[in-house]
C-alpha cells in the first residue's frame, strides 16, 4: 500500500504517515528511551492501512532532556491530532518507556480505543535522565497529569551490575532490586490498566535484560482479566527487550546496555505479534 508522509513540527517533532486513499484507523507511535521518532515503524503501519503519527516526546525543542516529569498531555495532544483528522479508531503503540506512556495515556484519555504496549512495565517508574532543571537527582516521577506528578517507584542506587566494568550492562536486576527495596510503593505505583476502557494487546519477551517485561505483562493481563476487561498477551520465553516487526531493520548493538534475547527470537516474536497488532488497530 502506498503512503503519504508529512513532517510535523508542532507541538512536538514527528512524522504523520497516511495510507494513500485514507482510512479511519490511526495510531500514536512511541519510542522508548532512545528518544527517536519511530519513522520506520510508522511507515510500515501505514502500509498496512493504519495512519501512524510518530512523535518525539522528550529531548526535543521545549522538552526535558530526559524522561522526567513528561506531561501525559504530550500524548493526548497526539490523540487530538488523529481525532481531528477523522480517525474512527485510535490506538497507542509504545515500546519500553513508551509502553509505560501508552498505558498511562489509555488510562487517562477515554478517546483511546486500543493500546499495544511492547516490552512494558506494570508500574510508574522514576525519571530516566535529566529534567528541565538539568538534574537527574533527586528522583522524580517520569510523568505528570494536569500538572501533578504521578506516584512513582524510585531506583535503589546501592545496586551494582554483574557485568565487567566498561562493558554493556543488564539493568533488569536493578529494577527487581528496587521493587524489593521499595515494596511498600508497589500498590501505589501500579498502572491501573483495569480502569482503561480499551482493547489491550501486550507483547513481551521472557529473556528481557532491561526490565522484567514478561512478568510485568503477565501482571497487567491478570489485572485486566480479574476486572473482566479484554486483554491479549503475546510472548516468547527466549525473546528480549527489542521485538522487531516484519520489514523493520535489525536492532543495532549497544555499547551501554544488554537487551537479552537474540535477533532471531526477537524477530519471531515480532512476526507472531504483527498480524494481531494490525487486527487490533484496524478493529
Amino acid at each position: 500500500m502506498e503512503v503519504h508522509e508529512r513532517e510535523v513540527s508542532s507541538p512536538w517533532e514527528g512524522v504523520l504517515v497516511t495510507p494513500v486513499g485514507g482510512g479511519d484507523a490511526a495510531v500514536v507511535v512511541l519510542a522508548g528511551s532512545s528518544g527517536r521518532v519511530e519513522r520506520e515503524r510508522a511507515r510500515i503501519l501505514a502500509r498496512h492501512g493504519v495512519t501512524a503519527l510518530a512523535i518525539r516526546w522528550f529531548g526535543g525543542p521545549g522538552q526535558p532532556a530526559g524522561i522526567c516529569e513528561i506531561p501525559l498531555e504530550t500524548f493526548t495532544a497526539a490523540v487530538d491530532v488523529l481525532g481531528s483528522a477523522g480517525a474512527r479508531r485510535i490506538g497507542v503503540l509504545g515500546v519500553s518507556k513508551g509502553a509505560e506512556a501508552a498505558l498511562l495515556t489509555a488510562v487517562h484519555d477515554p478517546r483511546v480505543d486500543v493500546v499495544v504496549p511492547v516490552s512494558p512495565t506494570s508500574r510508574v517508574w522514576c525519571n530516566v535522565g535529566l529534567g528541565r532543571d538539568g538534574r537527574a537527582r533527586p528522583y522524580r516521577s517520569s510523568w505528570t497529569w494536569r500538572g501533578e506528578p504521578l506516584p512513582f517507584m524510585p531506583m535503589d542506587d546501592t545496586w551494582t551490575p554483574r557485568e565487567p566494568h566498561g562493558g554493556p550492562v543488564a539493568v533488569r536486576g536493578w529494577y527487581e532490586r528496587s521493587e524489593r527495596t521499595f515494596a511498600h510503593l508497589l500498590a501505589e505505583t501500579a498502572i491501573p490498566v483495569e480502569r482503561a476502557a480499551v482493547d489491550v494487546l501486550l507483547v513481551a519477551g521472557g529473556d528481557d535484560a532491561m526490565w522484567p517485561s514478561l512478568p510485568y505483562a503477565e501482571e497487567l493481563a491478570a489485572r485486566r482479566r480479574s476486572s473482566g476487561s479484554p486483554v491479549r498477551l503475546i510472548s516468547r520465553d527466549d525473546a528480549g527487550h527489542r521485538t522487531r516487526f516484519p520489514g523493520e531493520s535489525p536492532a543495532l548493538p549497544s555499547a551501554d546496555h544488554l537487551y537479552g534475547g537474540t535477533p532471531d527470537a526477537d524477530a519471531r516474536l515480532g512476526r507472531t505479534a504483527w498480524p494481531l497488532i494490525i487486527e487490533a488497530l484496524l478493529g
